[in-house]
């Protein structure tokens, strides 16, 4: 695994998240309770992008189809159909500087 810088903490305030391209893959990190998570942004439904999404708390609603994730584990809230959980990634913070491992 490969640590990639991604933002410095001050980029992703409180409450709200980012996409970003690691390695070709979208993922967003989003700041929940100033903990960051990070998780890949593109919904297995039809391929909604998650980080345009709403993140509410922990959770983020595709703007597509309105499927709900939990960002801390990629695990499906709520839809009308059972999915597949979405890819998580580690995330660690050295001083200011936010990393992603891929």
């Amino acid at each position: 695994m490969t640590s990639f810088p991604i933002a410095k903490t001050d980029g992703i305030p409180l409450g709200k998240m980012i996409g970003v391209q690691i390695d070709g893959e979208k993922i967003l990190v989003a700041n929940v309770g100033g903990e960051y998570y990070a998780m890949r942004a593109i919904c297995n439904h039809m391929g909604g992008p998650l980080d345009k999404g709403k993140l509410e708390d922990n959770v983020v609603t595709c703007p597509l189809h309105g499927s709900k994730w939990d960002v801390k584990t990629g695990n499906l809230v709520k839809f009308v159909r059972q999915l597949p959980p979405e890819p998580v990634f580690k995330v660690t913070v050295v001083g200011d500087q936010i990393f992603v491992e891929k």
